[in-house]
């Protein structure tokens, strides 16, 4: 696929891919006979990693640090398995907050909806 026809399916600027490429979050995309990107299915699991794992909260960082992991091959299973894990717990302690914070939201909102209620009935 394209660079184009990538930043169409997923959602992503053309500029964020280069810059994930450039960091190396996307390591290998190949290139054509005239220099052009071509992404390889591969590369779109990956893509589809980091798009899943920045919306549940991970830093730009820990995604480099567990793309070198991987990259360094099966001596470092244990070790891209307790970077999982820690922010699986992050991931829970935000999931937390956001759950006692829509309850706050929700409570907030009820109270405005009696206001409006009790001013509707004068």
């Amino acid at each position: 696929m394209t660079i184009a026809e990538v930043s169409k399916k997923y959602g992503l600027s053309q500029d964020t891919l280069r810059y994930y490429e450039r960091i190396g979050l996307l390591p290998n995309v190949s290139r054509t006979k005239s220099k052009i990107r071509f992404y390889t299915d591969e590369d779109c699991k990956w893509i589809e990693f980091i798009k899943c794992m920045r919306s549940a909260g991970l830093t730009i960082e820990v995604l480099i640090e567990y793309v070198e992991l991987f990259q360094q091959g099966d001596k470092t299973i244990e070790s891209r398995r307790k970077l999982l894990v820690e922010q699986r717990e992050q991931l829970k302690i935000r999931m937390k907050d956001m759950k006692e914070t829509l309850k706050r939201l929700d409570y907030k909102i009820a109270q405005y909806e009696k206001v409006v209620v009790e001013k509707e009935k004068n």
